[in-house]
């Protein structure tokens, strides 16, 4: 069971917000999900958002948290966003709701 951690109105998550254009924002470092402008109750209401961002906690798990962070931004730099291999795993991670089973939320 991997105990995520989930923070309300962070900068970090407003950052991502701003450069994505975004009007909120979810973002991920290691096993804890940054918020902007979207409170814990409404996220973990949106089961598509939530499992997206959960494949992104297991991919850290699973790469370690400093080779993911420079793949994931090696990926961007090639890539961008949209086709960096890990948006394209966690998009696909969103219709697997048996993933939930493996995350509690603390």
């Amino acid at each position: 069971m991997i105990k995520v951690k989930i923070k309300e109105q962070s900068f970090i998550a407003r950052f991502a917000a701003y450069n994505m254009k975004w009007n909120s924002a979810a973002i991920v470092f290691g096993k804890t999900i940054y918020l902007w402008n979207v409170n814990r109750k409404d996220f973990l209401r949106n089961k598509r958002w939530v499992l997206h961002e959960l494949e992104h906690i297991r991919q850290y798990k699973e790469l370690g948290f400093l080779s993911f962070i420079f793949q994931y931004l090696w990926e961007s730099l090639r890539k961008g966003y949209y086709k960096n291999r890990f948006e394209v795993e966690a998009r696909q991670a969103e219709m697997e709701k048996q993933f939930l089973s493996d995350f509690t939320f603390v």
